[in-house]
C-alpha cells in the first residue's frame, strides 16, 4: 500500500500543511485501501486493484478549491518578446523578398504574395501575447 501512500501525497503535494489537509489526505488514503481491500476480495491481484482505486479515485480539483489552493498562473512570459522577435523577422523577411523582387525582376511586381503569407506569424504572436497579458490581469 506505498504506492497508495505515495500516490495521496503527490496529490496534496501543492496544498499548505495544515491539520485540515492532513486529515483529509488521511480520509483519501483509508478509503483508497478500503477500495482495494474490496478489489482484492473480488478476486482482483494487489497490483490491478490498486492500480484500479487510484484510476476510479480520479483527481481531487473539488477538494483543492475546498481548501482555497488557486491554479498556478498560466502564460508564457516570453510572449512579448516572441512578439518583438516575429516583428523584426517578417521585416526581415520581407525586406529580402522586396530586394529580391526590384533587383531580379523588376518589371513585375510578385514580392506581395509571400508577404501575406509572413505576416501571419506576427498577427498570430499578437494575438497571442495579448490573451496572455488578458489572462495574467485575471489572475491578479
Amino acid at each position: 500500500m506505498i504506492k497508495l501512500k505515495n500516490h495521496v501525497e503527490e496529490l496534496f503535494k501543492d496544498l499548505h500543511d495544515s491539520e485540515e489537509k492532513r486529515a483529509i489526505q488521511q480520509e483519501v488514503l483509508e478509503n483508497l485501501e478500503e477500495k482495494v481491500w474490496d478489489l482484492m476480495a473480488q478476486g482482483k491481484d494487489e497490483e490491478d486493484a490498486i492500480n484500479k482505486a487510484i484510476v476510479e479515485f480520479g483527481d481531487i480539483e473539488d477538494i483543492k478549491k475546498e481548501l482555497g489552493v488557486k491554479k498556478p498562473k498560466k502564460g508564457n512570459k516570453f510572449a512579448k518578446l516572441n512578439l518583438g522577435y516575429s516583428i523584426w523577422g517578417s521585416m526581415l523577411i520581407i525586406g529580402l523578398f522586396v530586394f529580391i523582387n526590384f533587383y531580379y525582376t523588376p518589371g513585375t511586381i510578385w514580392f506581395v504574395y509571400p508577404t501575406f503569407a509572413i505576416l501571419w506569424w506576427p498577427l498570430s504572436m499578437y494575438f497571442y501575447w495579448k490573451r496572455n497579458k488578458e489572462e495574467r490581469s485575471v489572475n491578479q
